[in-house]
């Protein structure tokens, strides 16, 4: 029996969600899987990812599941959700992102849809809100936690921290990482020729959107910290975020600064840099620490979320905690030793080509809802399907 799956998700802007969801459209069985996508629309400020690195993927939009809340518009959304899903009738709802798990779990217990899934790329309980509001968010997530069947962690200290905030039960939890493959990188110095850097200057890169959570702030302190100690640094922002005008002023770095905006192709960006820098108060477990790996290039980030098992701290790259003078040691600490950096990038692309594949997300979420079909008796239990992870 062919199983049908609704993927539910706010938008699909440039970033480790929507690549994940795309990786799930492309890669699972359609012999054995007919899913169907739906997407709001991003924001003024954020690139489709759809539109720029995945236009093979069919989505259907669904105008007012964007990220703002509007409670007029996400009962519009709620209805175009249940109408949905009532025409397509699934066997399972699978949800992404915080807005879209809301919306979706209760659509999917309205259409009464047999099982319902939820994945946390990340979680809003540090960082985003007042303290008010985070009890707020905690106090609906255990609500829609009880009306869903799986809960899916990006990594295993992000499943921790939901449990630890009475979120769900640990039998609920599946933890599947995030799978990638990033395209071959261009040889360092056509990378360099390609976003007018010098070929010899050590240079830092930011992949990421600038949003508050991802503190570009921070990575703007460390860049002029790490000046001081390294004044031929040069320093790559690559992305955009509602606070893209902390990026019109140069913040005294005298034109080391290179704003590159969305770009599609970001292995040229981790092809010129020498070490990719993470900055951010909180994190699920970040694609573009993956894709540095996979490109060789190691890292120092605050370790935040599940960074830690991305980034193995002193083999693939350096974490410590969400301050500046931490950040910037570690940087200057590389960028003047190249045997470490040489070696650490290394162990970074063996790591992450082994343990984050893209093959490997879509087995897991493979192997997630074989455990279901089993269970409601849609398939017949074999040696490899019927176990969750």
């Amino acid at each position: 029996m062919r199983l049908r799956v609704i993927r539910v998700i706010a938008r699909m802007n440039v970033g480790g969600p929507a690549l994940q969801v795309s990786a799930l459209m492309r890669g699972l069985d359609t012999e054995r899987f007919d899913h169907r996508l739906f997407a709001g629309s991003v924001g003024p400020d954020e690139a489709d990812y759809i539109e720029t690195s995945a236009t093979d993927v069919a989505v259907s939009r669904v105008p007012f599941l964007g990220r703002a809340v509007r409670p007029a518009d996400d009962v519009r959304a709620l209805r175009e959700l249940v109408a949905a899903i009532r025409q397509f009738r699934p066997h399972i709802v699978h949800t992404h992102t915080a807005k879209a798990g809301a919306l979706g779990r209760i659509a999917a217990i309205t259409a009464r849809v047999p099982a319902r899934v939820h994945t946390f790329h990340g979680h809003l309980l540090h960082g985003y809100f007042s303290p008010r509001k985070t009890r707020l968010v905690v106090h609906a997530e255990r609500g829609l936690a009880r009306g869903t069947d799986r809960l899916v962690a990006v990594g295993e200290r992000v499943r921790d921290e939901l449990l630890a905030a009475g979120i769900g039960r640990t039998e609920q939890y599946a933890v599947v990482p995030p799978g990638t493959l990033l395209p071959a990188p261009p040889e360092r110095s056509e990378a360099r020729r390609l976003l007018g850097l010098p070929q010899d200057a050590p240079v830092v890169a930011y992949v990421g959107r600038v949003t508050r959570i991802k503190r570009p702030d921070r990575f703007l302190a460390v860049a002029q910290e790490v000046r001081r100690t390294v004044p031929e640094a040069a320093f790559l922002m690559c992305g955009e975020g509602d606070l893209g005008a902390v990026l019109q002023q140069d913040h005294g770095l005298d034109g080391a600064l290179h704003r590159l905006g969305w770009r599609t192709d970001v292995e040229t960006v981790y092809a010129a840099a020498d070490v990719v820098l993470l900055t951010s108060d909180n994190e699920g477990m970040p694609v573009s620490l993956i894709e540095a790996g996979q490109a060789g290039v190691p890292v120092v980030a605050t370790d935040v979320g599940s960074v830690a098992e991305v980034v193995r701290d002193g083999e693939t790259g350096l974490l410590c905690g969400p301050h500046a003078p931490e950040l910037t040691r570690h940087t200057v600490r590389l960028l003047r030793d190249p045997r470490l950096r040489q070696d650490m990038g290394e162990r970074a692309r063996s790591w992450t080509t082994r343990r984050f594949g893209a093959e490997r997300l879509v087995d897991d979420t493979h192997r997630l809802y074989a455990s279901i079909a089993v269970a409601h008796g849609w398939w017949p239990p074999t040696p490899t399907e019927g176990e969750g992870k």
